[in-house]
């Protein structure tokens, strides 16, 4: 599968998450980014990870759905 390359977002929201449930020290924040820009108006992306593919996709209720 060929895709563009997608461009990274000038600013990500940053957000706390609930440090106990990801087991990370408090002061630690997950930058978030919007699916939209991952997707950039597609119903599918393909995402290089460790040398492997996998898809990440939206499915027609606008949930996600990633699979290698």
């Amino acid at each position: 599968m060929n895709t563009p390359p997608v461009s990274q977002p000038t600013a990500a929201r940053s957000c706390e998450p609930n440090s106990a449930a990801l087991g990370a020290a408090p002061s630690q924040t997950v930058a978030a980014i919007n699916s939209a820009t991952l997707l950039q108006g597609g119903k599918s992306i393909t995402i290089s990870h460790n040398g492997e593919l996998y898809r990440l996709q939206t499915t027609r209720q606008g949930k996600l759905i990633l699979t290698k």
